[in-house]
């Protein structure tokens, strides 16, 4: 049984997690019912939302298959846009890096925006928070919102062709984005990527197979990169 001090930064994460389920619960069921309509099964449908666990580059992979996309492309361009992940992993690193490798493999699965965005806020807070009760905030906003995540999906997946695949909630995945990325642009570096990959994706929106996010993201990072070192160059010279 978990000790009550543990179980309280849970309730704490799931409660904070709330305002997500209004976006996960149309996205996940947006997914189920484009699935199906791409002529998926039940199974693989479920098997695509529990092994990735990423709406984004679930619907990204699923548009470039119905396209007849490489498969190659496929896989490259679901990890581009899943790149991200890795950012957030070494983020967390220092917060939740000393927890057993068992939970650490738990949490890195339960890892997306969502968690991401409300544990960064949650330990930049209360840095002297122990180890086990970040990990119990994290797994408390993650968990639920994955749980909720599958239950979409498999209602989306199973009323088909029931529900209009145009119900309009298109929006909610930038919004979740800007949710997530806004409150992290706190330095130039970061300014200067997110700019510039904002423009290069629309500006590259021509090539083929989403290959122009590829593109995107890779200059992105550079330019991240270089603006970091060029700051704290200056920094250094002063």
């Amino acid at each position: 049984m978990q000790h009550p001090r543990h179980r309280r930064p849970f309730v704490k994460g799931a409660l904070g997690s709330l305002p997500f389920f209004i976006v996960v619960i149309p996205f996940g069921v947006l997914f189920g019912v484009i699935a199906t309509e791409a002529g998926m099964n039940l199974a693989q449908i479920m098997g695509f939302s529990v092994l990735v666990i990423a709406g984004a580059s679930q619907l990204t992979a699923l548009q470039l298959l119905t396209d007849h996309a490489p498969t190659l492309i496929v896989i490259v361009t679901a990890l581009a846009v899943n790149l991200r992940m890795a950012m957030y992993s070494a983020s967390l690193a220092p917060h939740l890096g000393a927890a057993p490798l068992w939970k650490r493999a738990f949490a890195a699965y339960v890892l997306f925006d969502q968690p991401y965005a409300l544990s960064t806020i949650e330990f930049e807070k209360h840095p002297d928070r122990s180890t086990a009760d970040k990990l119990s905030y994290f797994l408390g906003a993650g968990v639920p919102l994955g749980i909720t995540w599958y239950i979409a999906t498999f209602f989306g997946a199973v009323l088909g062709e029931k529900i209009p695949s145009d119900i309009g909630v298109d929006f909610a995945v930038p919004i979740t984005f800007l949710a997530v990325v806004a409150p992290m642009l706190k330095s130039l570096a970061h300014v200067a990527a997110a700019m510039t990959s904002v423009t290069l994706v629309l500006t590259l929106s021509f090539m083929p197979y989403g290959t122009g996010l590829l593109a995107a993201a890779v200059v992105a990072l550079a330019v991240g990169a270089l603006v970091e070192t060029w700051t704290e160059t200056q920094g250094k010279a002063r």
